[in-house]
């Protein structure tokens, strides 16, 4: 299969992080024929945690025999690879946090895991392979993306921020040549910008010259209006190769609505007229865009069909299927209340560090319960969702809004956001399997996010078991049959 031939794809299985979209699942896809897509958010926490499990059946281990540079794959191995797993209860080792200025052995340990994670879902078949990561986890973007390319990544999609700078740096990253990437910093002075630079041969010596010219991915952004959407076509610095429309039902992190936020009597944002996207303007626009949110269904992608659309992106439902990253107790959990009627998916506006709205499937035993929340320790341990700042003196520093209140504060922060802030890092790790524990006994507790698609699994599931596969998901949206 030819790229060319494979293009436009008719179905995107949706990027969830934090590894619910692994290698797993998007390999499974793409074995339908449809573009399977890894999560890159956090991937360096979640390849080392595989490592420190023990790596079952050696998967990343194989995967880093084929990482061209070495010592860097041997580093890895030596730093993190435990035989026969940590024992229960020990903690996690973690990476370094990253700073503008990253400490050394981070930027080649997330190429390297961003590495395994496509080259793991790209081994067996000519599919579509593509990573998704979220503009507003800025500094990890150069190393995530290099060593995604590294492994021959088909397409990159972005999403949560406005990714401009992403098509350029995708060129100049398929000659290896040295970028930055300009991030944001709270109290920056006017004009004052700030930028994380990558240089890959100075990280990997030999292995520009010895690869030659890398495959230059297509990219997709993740957009919320048609503004949006001309705006990368006439501001990006490179070409954008489509768009994923995403509204308001999709899970994880949502747009916040346009104009002034307002919140109805359940504490959730009001999306009005102006969140509607004129799909026949986005037909206008002449690139191949995609629906998600609400479409993950066979009348969903005839509609989005109709509208002009060359497919939809599905998340809910391939979350939950066996072939995901989600801890099986915590996907049976969430289907069995589903089945039973008794789902409830609410769009929490304070629960994410981002800013962003952020879908929470309420099940107990998880942080959306507030006697959990309220157990467990504020701790900022990992750092993926830090903010810069600029400091009194000039320097940066960086907070988080779901770190221990009198920090956040004595940094500058205010009071205000930090309540119910969720330590999403930590939370999304122990979705997927990976609760690190503490000395003190404490294990973090997850958190479950889903879309609106939820209330609807009943009807996909009429006539089949509910330990369901990623082909039965493709199965019911090419035809509508219950399998």
């Amino acid at each position: 299969m030819t790229m060319d031939a494979a293009w436009p794809p008719r179905i995107i299985q949706g990027g969830m992080g934090v590894a619910i979209s692994d290698w797993r699942l998007a390999r499974t896809v793409c074995h339908t024929g449809e573009m399977g897509v890894v999560s890159g958010t956090g991937i360096a926490l979640i390849v080392t945690r595989r490592l420190q499990d023990g790596d079952s059946g050696g998967h990343v281990r194989r995967a880093l025999e084929h990482f061209p540079h070495r010592p860097t794959a041997d580093w890895v191995m030596d730093r993190y690879f435990v035989e026969g797993g940590i024992p229960d209860g020990q903690p996690y080792r973690h990476p370094s946090m990253w700073s503008i200025t990253p400490p050394r052995g981070l930027e080649p340990l997330t190429a390297a895991s961003a590495f395994v994670e496509v080259w793991l879902a790209k081994e067996g078949h000519d599919g579509l392979v593509g990573i998704n990561v979220l503009e507003k986890i800025q500094l990890p973007h150069l190393s995530t993306l290099y060593g995604a390319m590294l492994a021959g990544v088909d397409v990159v999609i972005v999403g949560a921020g406005m990714p401009l700078q992403f098509p350029g740096i995708l060129d100049a990253l398929a000659t290896h040549k040295p970028v930055d990437y300009r991030i944001e910093v709270d109290g920056a002075a006017a004009g004052e910008e700030h930028r994380i630079a990558f240089d890959p041969e100075s990280l990997f010596p030999g292995v520009p010259a010895a690869l030659g010219p890398l495959y230059r991915p297509r990219f997709i952004a993740i957009v919320a209006s048609v503004l949006l959407a001309r705006t990368m076509i006439k501001r990006a610095s490179g070409q954008t190769d489509g768009f994923i429309v995403e509204m308001p039902s999709a899970g994880g992190h949502n747009a916040p609505p346009r104009g002034k936020m307002t919140i109805d009597d359940n504490g959730e944002p009001i999306y009005g007229p102006r969140d509607a996207v004129d799909l026949s303007e986005m037909a206008e626009l002449e690139q191949p865009f995609w629906l998600a949110g609400g479409y993950g269904s066979p009348d969903g992608m005839r509609d989005a069909l109709e509208a002009g659309a060359a497919g939809i992106q599905v998340g809910t439902l391939f979350a939950l299927c066996q072939q995901s990253g989600m801890e099986p107790e915590l996907r049976e959990r969430v289907i069995k209340i589903a089945l039973d009627g008794d789902v409830a998916v609410a769009t929490s506006v304070a629960a994410s560090p981002t800013g962003y709205p952020f879908k929470v499937v309420g099940l107990e035993s998880t942080l959306a319960r507030p006697d959990v929340y309220a157990a467990r320790p504020r701790v900022c341990d990992l750092g993926y969702l830090r903010t810069a700042y600029r400091a009194a003196d000039g320097k940066l520093g960086y907070r988080c809004s779901s770190e221990p209140v009198d920090d956040y504060v004595n940094k500058g922060g205010s009071l205000e956001e930090t309540e119910n802030r969720v330590c999403l890092c930590n939370a999304l790790c122990a979705t997927a399997g990976f609760p690190n524990s503490r000395r003190d006994g404490f294990t973090e507790a997850p958190i479950v996010t889903g879309g609106d698609a939820l209330i609807r699994l009943p009807e996909f599931l009429a006539g089949r078991d509910w330990r369901y596969s990623a082909g039965d998901v493709i199965e019911w949206l090419r035809t509508g049959n219950a399998g």
